[in-house]
């Protein structure tokens, strides 16, 4: 591989796709990381394009420790892939919601591999509370969106209903290591 860039082992900008998601469930757990990791992950997460030249030099560590280190992370899981970050907005996703699903009990599995599958779907999480499924969408507009909840997300038989917040305003966090 060239110096320039990482390589990308992941499958792809939004992490597993719908073939990975049971891959998910299986990995071992992780390592501890050190203070040379979290600053690789750093910055990384500030410049995924970084090259490996660049990121040992400021990291201060040899390209091969750096390049050995970046591989431990993406095979332990803990970098899950290299991608770029949209403005959903200006891509021609001007619209965005948040949707609460309910659904069968025990059904997760099943409803999971099926929403996977959803254009415009960026986040999902199994959570606690009065809903059991948070699903972050993004469409070209109120329509498309209106569409994906009424006939895509509400034709899952284990959906018993569902719930839909519109976003006005995004602002994507970076969160510390």
């Amino acid at each position: 591989m060239p110096d320039g860039q990482i390589a990308d082992s992941a499958g792809g900008p939004g992490g597993p796709g719908p073939e990975g998601a049971e891959a998910l469930d299986r990995r071992p757990p992780a390592r501890p990381l050190d203070p040379v990791d979290r600053e690789i992950l750093r910055l990384l997460r500030a410049d995924g394009r970084m090259s490996v030249r660049a990121l040992a030099d400021q990291v201060h560590i040899s390209r091969a420790n750096a390049y050995a280190r970046i591989n431990r992370l993406v095979d332990d899981g803990v970098i899950r892939g290299f991608s770029a970050r949209i403005d959903e907005e200006r891509a021609g996703q001007g619209a965005s919601a948040y949707i609460t699903l309910k659904i069968v009990q025990d059904s997760w599995r099943s409803v999971r591999e099926k929403l996977l599958r959803l254009p415009g779907a960026t986040h999902m999480a199994l959570v606690s509370g009065d809903f059991d499924v948070l699903l972050l969408v993004h469409t070209a507009d109120n329509r498309s969106l209106r569409d994906l909840v009424l006939t895509r997300i509400q034709s899952i038989p284990e959906v018993i209903s569902t719930r839909t917040l519109l976003v006005f305003e995004e602002t994507h966090l970076e969160p510390e290591i």
